[in-house]
């Protein structure tokens, strides 16, 4: 028994990495890096990373604009009666319809409201005096 494990031993210490094992290992460690780098890394693709990129972006223009939609909602003169109706509207779609409607979505220099802005700023509106 004694032999034996020495024998294993003496071959091991004896082994020499070949040029092939070696391509193999190095195979294995790239893939066990992009397994990692994608899992648990962080890593992403050039094409998801633009998809984050533009989500943010729109996010934070919506973000900029919500509180212009609530300044032009402050300089209605009837904003305390519009704020009842829209307070009493339960569907927040018919809410942002109503947003949409009134103009206040629609920024300076724009044709149409927005319908992201408009539910954004119904949001901020419905905190109004709760």
């Amino acid at each position: 028994m004694n032999t034996k494990w020495t024998d294993i031993r003496h071959r091991w210490d004896k082994a020499k990495l070949t040029k092939k094992a070696a391509f193999w290992v190095a195979i294995g460690a790239i893939i066990l890096t992009l397994i990692f780098g994608f899992t648990r890394g962080g890593w992403v693709t050039g094409g998801s990373a633009r998809q984050m990129a533009a989500t943010t972006s729109n996010d934070a223009v919506v973000a900029r604009l919500t509180p212009i939609c609530v300044a032009q909602f402050d300089q209605d003169p009837l904003k305390d009666q519009k704020l009842e109706e829209l307070q009493a509207m339960t569907i927040s779609s018919q809410r942002t319809t109503y947003v949409k409607a009134q103009g206040w979505a629609t920024m300076p220099g724009e044709a149409q409201p927005d319908n992201k802005v408009a539910a954004a700023c119904t949001q901020q509106l419905m905190l109004i005096g709760k």
